[in-house]
């Protein structure tokens, strides 16, 4: 049984939600949830570009010691539609091109919450910006210094005390810019006026953010958001503790910072997990759409494999505290990992137009509703799962597959935990989550009070389709599938092995 004293990464004054990795780009940013123009206005302003990154898949226990990018670039246009070739685009990083910044997404952060400055103070034109695009350089670009030895982006596990670089595939987007549309603008577009200094946080979700091929090799397929940030470290923080009358500190629990996205579903903004003391902190926080409400949602096990009940804490405001929360264990007296642990496994196909089977991407994750929303379910770390907040498959052709694709001449990937890699192709064995319902409540100063509305869990397994050659393109009719979940109440361990999901309609 892998051990659960998870070692946290959040040491300091950052962390993470966006579960992630993250870019800061400091500006005056705001988060739209739609595309569109946005628009220039009279006078000048100045913008920051940071990055920073609070991750929950780092060394010691997570699978990957090191994540090295380099950054070439960084551009802003207020036409949430323009292509790379369209003219608009404002540079916020000039100079970058000629001295790209190598920067190891899982460092320490050195400078508040923020791991590197891309660029200096920068000044633009004052308006309402839509869209943003990071550039990195392509892997056959000459470093003067490299930690990566050739490849100047390149990923380094755990599992290797040497700590052998694996090249990063990179799609062509990542050259022409990885864009960050307005939906994943915290606030949906980053606004500055005339006069104005900025700070704008670019959060690259590293721990999402890298596929293994079946062949082994390593792909990236960047998690990207971008929000408005204080130098000042607007930051969140609470602990996580067991229920009843000797509350003792969780350790290596998830704790997810959400925001509803358009269709009302909670989406992660960035995780972090929690300390030997049961503590956590997630900096910098975004300010993301104000008119929309923060929800932590938190996950945890023992260190025998026993998994708690989710918590999630609604209406929680930015730059409090959210206090001790506590998590439950499932009801019983001789609770064991089998009975707390709901598995969930399926298929995920592919077809295109013409019902020929063609290769997607699809990133999974598990929802659990309520009355009064949906929330998304982090993944937490078990003897043979890594924690995290979705999973990436690719689907492919049936002869790789065992079973074999249903239908027949559909492409597909069966999914199941993460070990020691996130995102594998050839996934083994089913998504483990808790067996048990969420206990929910509304954040206050004083604490919130927990209850457990259902006592089995009401899960939905979610899938998003993009090009498997591409970062952020959405792909098939409909991009995105749904899977509910129905439990037998009288047949523990809690187990489904039909949540497929189909697309159709893919490119």
């Amino acid at each position: 049984m892998r051990d659960m004293n998870m070692k946290s990464r959040l040491n300091g004054i950052w962390q993470p939600v966006l579960a992630m990795v993250c870019l800061v780009v400091i500006t005056g940013v705001v988060v739209a949830c739609s595309g569109g123009s946005g628009a220039t206005t009279s006078g000048m302003a100045q913008v920051n570009v940071m990055l920073s990154d609070p991750a929950t898949c780092a060394a010691p226990d997570g699978p990957y010691s090191h994540v090295w990018v380099t950054i070439t670039d960084v551009q802003a246009n207020v036409n949430g539609s323009a292509s790379s070739t369209d003219s608009g685009w404002t540079d916020l990083t000039p100079g970058l091109s000629q001295g790209p910044k190598q920067v190891d997404l899982l460092a320490q952060a050195n400078n508040q919450c923020f791991l590197a400055t891309l660029g200096d103070n920068m000044q633009l034109q004052a308006g309402s910006y839509q869209q943003i695009r990071l550039m990195l350089a392509d892997n056959s670009t000459g470093l003067t210094t490299n930690a990566c030895g050739t490849a100047p982006n390149c990923v380094m596990l755990t599992s290797d005390p040497a700590n052998t670089p694996h090249a990063l595939l990179l799609s062509s987007e990542a050259q022409t810019g990885l864009k960050i549309p307005s939906g994943q603008i915290s606030g949906g577009a980053f606004n500055i006026n005339a006069g104005q200094t900025k700070d704008l946080d670019i959060d690259f979700n590293t721990c999402e953010s890298i596929v293994q091929e079946g062949n082994g090799q390593y792909r990236l397929k960047p998690v990207l958001h971008a929000g408005e940030v204080s130098t000042t470290s607007v930051s969140m923080n609470g602990k996580v503790v067991t229920a009843g009358a000797t509350p003792a500190p969780v350790v290596g629990a998830v704790v997810s910072l959400e925001q509803p996205d358009s269709t009302g579903v909670d989406r992660v903004l960035v995780s972090a997990v929690t300390a030997s003391d049961g503590t956590w902190v997630i900096c910098p926080v975004m300010q993301g759409d104000t008119t929309k409400p923060y929800d932590v949602v938190i996950t945890g096990g023992t260190s025998t494999g026993i998994l708690y009940a989710p918590s999630i804490v609604t209406g929680v405001t930015i730059g409090s505290t959210v206090g001790t929360v506590p998590l439950n264990m499932l009801a019983g007296t001789n609770v064991t990992a089998a009975a707390s642990t709901a598995m969930i496994s399926g298929q995920v196909t592919s077809m295109n137009a013409s019902n020929a089977g063609i290769a997607i991407d699809a990133t999974l994750t598990v929802l659990e509703t309520f009355p009064n929303g949906t929330y998304t379910i982090p993944l937490p770390m078990t003897a043979t799962q890594d924690a995290a907040t979705a999973v990436t498959v690719t689907t492919s052709m049936s002869s790789t597959q065992n079973p074999s694709c249903n239908p027949g001449g559909a492409f597909c990937a069966d999914y199941g935990p993460m070990t020691q890699n996130y995102g594998t192709a050839q996934a083994s064995g089913p998504l483990q989550v808790p067996a048990a319902g969420a206990y929910i409540g509304a954040w206050s100063s004083g604490g919130a009070t927990l209850t457990q509305p259902n006592v089995l869990p009401a899960y939905v397994v979610d899938g998003i389709a993009t090009m498997s050659n591409s970062a952020t393109t959405s792909d098939c009719t409909p991009s995105e599938q749904k899977a509910t979940i129905l439990f037998n109440a009288n047949a523990p361990p809690l187990s489904v092995m039909n949540a497929n999901l189909a697309f159709t309609g893919c490119q």
